[in-house]
Parts: C-alpha cells; structure tokens; sequence
C-alpha cells in the first residue's frame, strides 16, 4: 500500500506530507482546493507526464516522493529486477519525481536514477487512477478487447502468444511473397547487369586478405635495391670489412684468459660477452641470407601492381574491402537465381503461406473460442457487481464477431478479418431495462451508468491485477440517491483487497471512509496554499454536513451526518 506521500511545489501546494492507511479513503473540499492535485501527484509517481506548468509559481521545481509497502511476492519486485534497479522486498519502496520550472523532470526508484520508460513500468503495479472522464473509455469500441483479454489474465495469455507468433510467420512470408511479385520486373530489367557483375568479380578469383599481402610483396619489390645496399653494409660491419664479429670473439678469448684470476667479477661478464658473440653471430648469418633472397623482378611488381588496380576498380564498384565484394557477389548470385527461377521461388512462397494461414487460423480459431468463454465469465462477473450498484435488472453481453474480408484467413470455410489480436470484433452491450434488446454502451449508457460499469469493472480487476493503489477521481458526478450508496459500499468493499482512494462530493461516498482528508485552500499574502487535515470523528461530521446542506451548516444537518456516519459504520460492520 501507500504509506506516505510528501508534495513541495506542485500548483498551488507549497509542502504537503501525508500519511496513509489500509482500506478506503476519501478527499473533500471545495471546488479549486487542491483535491486533484494530490492525485496528481500520484500520477507523476507513476510515471505521467510532467510539464513546468506544474511547479508552484515562484519556486524552481517541484518534487515529489512516495513510499510504498508491498508484499515480498508483489510482481513489482521482478519488474524491478529485470529493469536492473535495486529492491529489497524487506523494506519500502520508494519513489522520488522532479521536475523543474524550466520542464526538465528526473526520476528515482530507491536512490537509483531511471528514465521515463523504466518509471512507468515500475509504476503500472503500483497505483490505477480513473478519472472522471476515464469511463468514457468504455465508449471506444476497439478498447473492449483488450479488456477482456485482461480479464482472461494467463490463460488468455498463453493462447495469444501463440497465435502472436504465428500471425508474426504469416505476415513475414506474406510480405516475402509480396516483394517478390512486386519486384520481378524491375529485377528482370536488372538481369543482364547482374550477369555482368558476376562475370567481373568472379573472372577476378579474389582471394580474402590478398590485397594486403600483394601490398606488402610491392613494397619490397619496390625497394630491392635499398633492401640488398643496405643489408649488404650491416653484414660487412658485422663480418667482413670492420670484423665487428672478431673483435668480439678476441674479447671472449681474453676473458677466458684471466676469468679463473677473479671468478666472482669476470665470469659473469664473460657470460655476457659469450651471449652478445652469439647474437652478433646469429645475426651476420641471417643478414647474409636475407640479402641473398632479395629479388629484382620488375615483371612480378608490374603484374602486381596491375592486379592491385583490378581490385581497387572492383572495391569502387562493389565493396570497401574484399569481404565485402564477395559477400555482394553472393547476394546478386541469390538475385540471378531468384529471377530465373522466380516461378518456383512463388510457388514454394505461395505454399508456405498456405501452411502458415492454416496455422494461423488455427490458433485464431483456439483464441477466439477461449474468449467466448472468458466473455460469458466476464459478463457474469459484472452482471454480479451491477446488482450491487442498483442496477439489478440491467443485462450485460460481450458480443464477439467476425468481419468476412476476402483479403483474410479462411476460418472455418469463411473467410474473415485479422490483425495482431486475432480475428475478433468485440463489443461490450447492455439493455438496462427488462424487455429491451441488448445495445452496444456507446447507444444507450448514461454517464452514471457508466461509471457504475466501470466501477464493477474496477472491482473485478482488483482481483486479479493486484495493483495496491486504486484511485477514482470524482467518478460518482452525476449519480445520486440510492446509486451513491451502493457505489459508496461497492469502494468499500473493495478496500478489502487494495487500498481505496476517491475524491468526491457525495456524503453518501465520504461517510463510509475509512481515513477521511479534508482539503482547504488558504491565502496569506497574496499567496494561495493548500492544506490537507485527516479529519477525526468530529471533522468528519461537520464535513458530511457542509456537503449535505452547502455553506450553512445547522443542528439538523449535523444529526444527519452524524447518522449518516452511524449507519457506514454498522454496514461495514455487517458485511
């Protein structure tokens, strides 16, 4: 759960530290008093986004933290994990958001710097905000899919990833296919060059490295003369003309001479000079030998030379480098081969296509069957919830259809539609009053009906999401009477399995709070800031009160809040 929440900066809240409980909460108070901007707050934690728009007007930026308290086996912890943060499940999560007045924002999980992408992640197992407006979602057609496949949880999962990866293989071969039609006669044209191309490299017979090492062979050739003077000159110093070599070897004799007159001085530099006799001799002979095999061969340099500019004149055409000129070889070979025999290059395509739309309809044919039986649960499941929230004879339906489309799978003999979800068209549908004929919500739901829809929704998905934060931002406007009651009870309820928050004005609502915060707008010295009071038992009578009878708070509207606030308690005692 939330435990606490410290806001500086943000709108018209200059510091603000708040702590939470389990179970349901509400925020009160007049229009304008900040009540939204706590949810805003949330929000930011949960990785929305953030504009200089936001920070208190006159401060540098606004700052945010959030500390929550979760369970050892919460999923957040493997998200967390796989996105390389720090987390011990024995302590709290924490959550810190800046962003300052010039719009640049950072974020922090536990110490631990992270982007937006990683905030978010993070943020989607900690805290779902609805909006007033959110149910309007419920209007989007093309959305109810995607809700029920998040009813259907794993189960639906598992069938989906199959179908996934078999849409993923039908499309990669049908666009194979497709390039290779559409391609076919520009390629055709191209057909001659790439016959020339081939002749070029291959009549070349290159070799990978031999243009380095025909390089090296030019430069000695190159340099034969220079090679043989000059070797020549440092095997007459070591041998022949200044005897380097024999003065060198009357050195060793000398020491030998005298090394048994003073043996702990001498013999190691005898050993020294015997070393360096050797080397010198070793080198004398490999001078002399290198200076015989150097070769004067113009013929070999021009024929070298020349083949250096036949590969140079392909490296311009076809590749930086030799590699890279056979690996363009091979792929024009694969072009030639493809073109003159493009026919049976289509129909080994045409057939693999054939195969891979059988699979695919398979899986569509597995995905679309589990969710009608998913929806028939769903539909259940909320038809329960609606009973709960007065709406006890309304019926609820997912129709899921199948559009024909010639240029589709054929499933079952009928050839229909698909995209990335499978083939289904689904539809949530309603008929609120008895004898009538089930609609789609977009034809018929009202706006109170369809926050007590999403509302049932919300409280089905507490089951299975297991996010801990659950925030409805004044989803109750437009519903009053015995519906604000049963929506009131259903908050209740579900408080039991996440921790519940939601700004209201209906007393109905804020009577069966568990923790009740009061926010008021203040102004000292020109300046607006807003404050948040957890109310006790008093406050919350007289604040049941202002919201049954407005400004003017009587005798009579407190005995009314008073009960009001008698008979939650006693509700949430019985259930």
């Amino acid at each position: 759960m939330l435990t606490e929440l410290s806001i500086r900066n943000l709108a018209v809240i200059e510091h603000v530290h708040i702590r939470f409980k389990s179970g349901f909460h509400v925020l009160t108070g007049e229009t304008g008093a900040g009540k939204s901007i706590i949810i805003d707050a949330l929000t930011l934690v949960a990785g929305g986004r953030g504009s200089s728009e936001l920070v208190r007007y006159g401060a540098d930026k606004a700052e945010i933290e959030a500390m929550f308290e979760l369970p050892s086996d919460h999923p957040v912890w493997a998200t967390l994990t796989e996105l390389g943060i720090e987390g011990d499940p024995g302590e709290h999560l924490v959550i810190r958001r800046e962003i300052t007045a010039t719009g640049k924002s950072s974020s922090r999980i536990n110490g631990q710097l992270v982007n937006m992408t990683m905030l978010r992640k993070t943020g989607e197992w900690l805290v779902n905000i609805h909006g007033q407006h959110e149910h309007q979602s419920l209007l989007q057609v093309e959305e109810h899919i995607h809700s029920l496949d998040a009813f259907g949880d794993e189960e639906i999962e598992v069938v989906k990833a199959a179908y996934e990866a078999s849409y993923n293989a039908y499309i990669r071969i049908e666009k194979e296919l497709r390039d290779l039609q559409e391609t076919s006669k520009q390629a055709l044209q191209m057909l001659d060059l790439y016959r020339f191309q081939i002749d070029e490299i291959s009549s070349a017979k290159l070799k990978v490295g031999e243009d380095e090492a025909l390089a090296e062979e030019k430069r000695k050739l190159a340099n034969a003369e220079k090679l043989y003077q000059s070797s020549s000159e440092a095997y007459d110093f070591l041998y022949a003309t200044n005897r380097a070599l024999d003065s060198a070897g009357k050195t060793v004799s000398r020491l030998q001479d005298i090394v048994q007159l003073d043996p702990a001085k001498l013999a190691p530099l005898l050993e020294q000079a015997q070393t360096a006799f050797y080397q010198l001799e070793d080198a004398a002979f490999q001078l002399r030998d290198y200076r015989d095999e150097i070769e004067f061969n113009p013929s070999r340099l021009d024929f070298i030379e020349q083949r250096l500019d036949s590969i140079t004149t392909l490296r311009r055409k076809y590749g930086e480098n030799i590699p890279e000129i056979l690996a363009y070889l091979e792929k024009i070979k694969a072009e030639v081969d493809t073109i003159e025999n493009k026919d049976e290059y289509v129909q080994k395509l045409e057939q693999k296509l054939a195969a891979a739309g059988a699979e695919l309809a398979a899986h569509a044919l597995d995905l679309s069957k589990l969710r009608k039986r998913i929806a028939e649960d769903l539909a259940r499941q909320i038809e329960h919830e609606l009973r709960d929230l007065q709406m006890e004879r309304t019926q609820f339906s997912v129709q899921i259809d199948q559009i024909p489309d010639e240029r589709g799978i054929e499933v079952d003999g009928v050839r229909v539609r698909f995209n990335r979800q499978g083939i289904d068209q689904v539809e949530f549908m309603m008929a609120p009053n008895p004898g009538e004929p089930l609609r789609g919500l977009s034809k018929i739901a009202s706006g109170g009906e369809l926050s007590r829809i999403m509302l049932a929704m919300k409280a089905i998905f507490a089951r299975i999401d297991q996010i801990p934060v659950l925030v409805f931002d004044e989803v109750d406007t437009g519903v009053s009477g015995r519906a604000a009651q049963a929506i009131a009870e259903k908050m209740a309820v579900l408080s039991a399995a996440c921790q519940v928050f939601s700004i209201t004005h209906l007393p109905q609502v804020a009577s069966f709070a568990d923790v009740h915060f009061y926010i008021r707008k203040e102004i000292d010295q020109e300046r607006t800031f807003t404050r948040v009071q957890d109310l006790p038992e008093s406050g919350r009578i007289e604040e049941l009160a202002r919201m049954l009878g407005g400004v003017e708070v009587t005798e009579t509207t407190l005995h009314h809040a008073g009960e009001m606030l008698t008979m939650a308690k006693n509700k949430k005692a019985r259930t």
